[in-house]
């Protein structure tokens, strides 16, 4: 399968090798172009139905969870903004959205009062402030993540004979 290759440095950081375009934004710090590669390999055909089905169904997980991690933020429940950012932390991970998952992994640490960067135990009050911030910023890596993911189906899926139809 022809893949989107990038240059080694200094090159630019969207210029491609080969003839499969990149989307317009550079994905190298929000997806993990080898583990997106990897998931591609287990699609059977260039309808990318596999991957696609696995990346629509991690859009609806995300939404899903970043709604119960504004409540829990809410309610100051740090064991379950933990557990929250454990289970997004996975499913991004398994799709390469790597700033997401990167955040997340924070997430989960804070929300057991765990600075691991610092290897410091936080107060609660540190933890949901650092926690506030990070909930804006995972959104908007998500949204940035999401609409390459989008993107990248709508220029490299052939259509499939379900899709004729539509």
């Amino acid at each position: 399968m022809p893949r989107c290759v990038r240059a080694p440095s200094p090159a630019p950081a969207d210029s491609c090798l080969t003839h499969v375009p990149c989307p317009q934004a550079d994905p190298s710090e929000t997806i993990d172009i080898e583990t997106f590669h990897q998931i591609l390999d287990l699609d059977e055909d260039d309808t990318h139905d596999f991957s696609k089905g696995m990346a629509w169904a991690y859009f609806t997980q995300a939404s899903t969870t970043f709604t119960e991690m504004d409540e829990a933020y809410t309610k100051k429940d740090l064991a379950k903004l933990s557990s929250l950012g454990h289970f997004l932390k996975g499913s991004s991970a398994a799709l390469g959205v790597a700033k997401v998952q990167a955040t997340c992994e924070q997430i989960q640490h804070y929300g057991q009062l765990r600075d691991e960067e610092s290897g410091t135990d936080l107060t609660e009050d540190v933890a949901l402030e650092r926690i506030g911030a990070l909930l804006a910023r995972v959104k908007k890596d998500y949204v940035v993540a999401e609409a390459w993911l989008k993107k990248w189906y709508a220029e490299n899926s052939v259509p499939g004979e379900d899709d004729e139809d539509a």
